[in-house]
């Protein structure tokens, strides 16, 4: 079948699911009820990238996919609009956003390709008054949501002229951190302090990344990974000498985790 006709096939199935003779957990979902489950699967996309797994990337786009499919349904039963509506909308914006592609092309670089988008993005939105950090959802992971808004700030010159500057900014939070721990918390106003640097403190360490071309979210995660591989590790050499965890000193497991980073 071609692609068409598999999404045609997939909302006749959500249709279906949705209907008096569907499942009746599909009955009772809601826009609202759907939120976790479509950050979700867009994580499990995410995994499957790292994995570099074609056959796991597959089936996660699908269920992120259906996602999609779901909350159209959703809205088409509301008489808000449907899947088709959502795809020709979307298929209008890319084509309205790459005129250097579809309406006179050109050689055009990704860097040039990407400020036209947002050019044309800003003309489109203009007729509502918003703020240039307007368009970052609230929602967002906050490592990703203060990356897009420092993107976003640096796009009209709010910016660092180099790299130095975000280095050096985070060496002057991480001081300020330091200062009101050693200060002591001695109250809930002391304990709000010490967060908000701690805050400051990321967010420097975000706009670094920035500047060194990370992804932070995905630094993240990849070091996360290695955490959990490690700290793994521990436990299976742990059980092998027919040891509890709990039974190992710090210094055992720190010789552990020194000996599972020198097999990589």
């Amino acid at each position: 079948m071609s692609s068409g006709q598999e999404l045609e096939r997939l909302e006749e199935i959500m249709r279906t699911l949705r209907s008096d003779r569907g499942c009746p957990w599909d009955r009772e979902q809601t826009h609202r009820s759907l939120r976790p489950y479509l950050l979700e699967e867009a994580y499990e996309v995410l995994e499957a990238l790292e994995e570099e797994s074609p056959a796991h990337l597959r089936e996660e786009l699908g269920d992120l996919l259906l996602q999609v499919v779901f909350h159209a349904q959703l809205a088409a039963e509301s008489g808000l609009f449907t899947l088709a509506d959502v795809l020709a909308e979307l298929n209008a914006k890319l084509l309205r956003r790459h005129p250097h592609v579809f309406a006179t092309p050109e050689e055009t670089g990704a860097e040039a390709a990407v400020a036209n988008w947002e050019e044309i993005k800003a003309r489109e939105k203009a007729e509502v008054p918003c703020s240039a950090l307007s368009g970052v959802p609230t929602t967002f992971p906050a490592l990703m949501r203060a990356e897009k808004v420092q993107t976003k700030a640096a796009r009209v010159g709010f910016d660092w002229s180099e790299v130095r500057g975000p280095l050096a900014k985070v060496k002057e939070e991480a001081e300020e951190l330091v200062a009101v721990w050693e200060a002591g918390v001695k109250s809930e106003a002391d304990q709000r302090k010490l967060e908000e640097e701690f805050g400051d403190l990321l967010f420097s360490l975000v706009n670094l990344a920035r500047f060194l071309k990370i992804r932070p979210e995905l630094a993240l995660l990849r070091s996360t990974d290695k955490f959990v591989r490690r700290f793994r590790y521990i436990e299976e050499r742990a059980a092998a000498q027919g040891q509890e965890l709990s039974t190992l000193t710090l210094e055992e497991m720190d010789q552990l985790w020194e000996e599972e980073k020198k097999r990589r």
